[in-house]
């Protein structure tokens, strides 16, 4: 019975765009640390068939910043975070900060939508530092939400509070009335329930399949043979990389290795949860003639690694396993079993929100494209963007890390093995070319204003560092990047739209 419904949704009828006379409901589910290039899409198999074959797939989704606060910032504002002036996961980095409340909340898409009629609902991880004292604590409802059940701080699974409309609301280690995941789900299907008129926008963000990575108790026995991908980077050193990077231990521990492969199988098991959330959301939709007028967006705030440059979990870093999320997109007007090859990022999606809804994007400040075109005409040729930026300040301990304190102060996130995954100088900002050039450019803020380039076309799990050999052959070539760069950081609404112009990889 369910394979036929299932199949039923699949097939439902799709509008043509001219028929789109009214604002649609929109759904955004956004997961957490949920990668593409490391199999991370394997478990949501309904979610792939529901959204992704229902609608369009974009291979080449990519988030701006690859850690949690100044991604989802970043979504939220749809601005790069040299101008929404988030840099990472610290209250002294702007995550969810009094100067973030003021200044960027209120230009954020929710209070767009909302202005133009949208009934609003959050659920789940907003900021990583939300909720806390420091940020006004759980009486803060970000302007925009009608409805609001935010999570304290940062992914849980058990024993959290939720500031529900402004209240606090402790939830303990009972499966049935507290797993986050299923709280979400039920909580988006008594909104869908009592709706009282359409458009509505609802935002569903889920602690998967972040740490500490708890799977229901259903889902404990999965994927227990599983180990982490061994193939591209996996335990290869990085010696012609940033500092950071060379510090790591090659080959692995055995320790390393065992931990690594048990948290990749626990992010799996914790996934299947999603996918039944995706599941129970788009049947209620489905039931309540709801789904032809909808459009459901599935993506993640950035992506993971686990082993590759003998790094072993985390993301933070500007190779593609931590850049690369998925987006899966399906609704009115929008043919089934696409796949778009088109650069895109996570700051699209606000211009997006706006333009499903109807509001002209020029009057904002936002910094990305709307995709609705591309979502409505599979063979769209208009001018798109041939390169974009990514950008990252690294976040370390004053005092050094009691895991590795051969390193002193200044990293964070280290293991056991004396590997950190981040530090202050951990800062660099990248050009990434998709055109005639598919190159990676990367400056670094550190003692060795360090540069990584790698050509993505030839080397596309990013093994070789071409800087010297550029320096020596096309040294025009790096000038240009760097101007390029120089550019994008310095960009703002409209000419961080501005395709940059690149010759041909090799051309002299």
């Amino acid at each position: 019975m369910r394979g036929r419904l299932l199949l039923a949704l699949f097939t439902t009828c799709h509008l043509t765009w001219a028929a789109q006379a009214t604002p649609k409901n929109i759904v955004l589910i956004l997961t957490d640390d949920q990668d593409t290039e490391l199999g991370g899409m394997t478990p949501i198999t309904k979610t792939k068939t529901l959204i992704g074959q229902a609608g369009v797939s974009f291979t080449n989704a990519f988030t701006v910043v690859p850690l949690c606060c100044p991604s989802r910032s970043s979504l939220l504002s749809g601005r790069y975070p040299h101008n929404h002036q988030v840099f990472n996961n610290s209250l002294n980095g702007n995550c969810s900060s009094p100067d973030w409340q003021k200044h960027q909340e209120p230009q954020a898409f929710p209070v767009f939508l909302q202005k133009q009629g949208y009934q609003t609902f959050f659920g789940g991880k907003y900021l990583n530092q939300y909720g806390h004292a420091e940020a006004g604590g759980v009486k803060h409802i970000p302007p925009g939400w009608q409805i609001w059940n935010g999570l304290v701080g940062n992914s849980r699974y058990y024993n959290y509070s939720l500031s529900s409309n402004g209240h606090e609301e402790v939830h303990g280690d009972s499966y049935e009335n507290d797993y986050l995941t299923d709280v979400l789900a039920n909580r988006t299907v008594d909104f869908l329930k009592k709706v009282s008129r359409s458009p509505f926008f609802v935002m569903l963000c889920p602690p998967a399949p972040h740490s500490p990575w708890t799977p229901a108790p259903k889902y404990e026995g999965t994927y227990n043979t599983t180990k982490a991908p061994r193939g591209g980077s996996y335990d290869v050193h990085g010696k012609d990389k940033h500092w950071l990077i060379r510090q790591a231990r090659s080959p692995m521990s055995s320790t390393s290795v065992a931990f690594l492969d048990n948290t990749y199988r626990r992010r799996w098991q914790t996934l299947l949860s999603v996918d039944d959330l995706v599941e129970k959301v788009v049947l209620q939709l489905q039931e309540l003639k709801l789904l032809d007028s909808t459009y459901i967006f599935y993506t993640s705030d950035n992506g993971y690694h686990t082993g590759q440059f003998s790094l072993p979990i985390d993301k933070r870093q500007m190779y593609d396993f931590d850049l690369r999320v998925p987006l899966l997109v399906r609704g009115p007007g929008i043919k089934p079993n696409q796949t778009n090859m088109l650069p895109v990022l996570n700051i699209d999606l606000a211009t997006t929100f706006l333009d499903i809804a109807g509001i002209n994007v020029s009057e904002t400040t936002m910094d990305g494209r709307s995709l609705l075109p591309l979502l409505m005409s599979p063979s769209w040729n208009g001018t798109w963007r041939s390169d974009f930026l990514v950008e990252y300040t690294g976040e370390g301990r004053s005092e050094a890390d009691p895991s590795c304190p051969s390193l002193g102060p200044g990293v964070s996130n280290c293991f056991p093995d004396c590997v950190c995954e981040d530090a202050c100088n951990n800062t660099y900002a990248c050009v990434r070319t998709m055109s005639s050039t598919n190159l990676q450019y990367c400056e670094f803020s550190d003692l060795e204003n360090f540069v990584e380039v790698y050509n993505m076309t030839s080397d596309p799990y990013q093994l070789t560092n071409i800087v010297s050999t550029l320096k020596k052959e096309q040294p025009d070539l790096l000038q240009l990047m760097n101007q390029r760069l120089i550019q994008l950081q310095a960009c703002a609404g409209g000419s961080c739209r501005t395709p940059g112009h690149h010759r041909p990889f090799g051309a002299s």
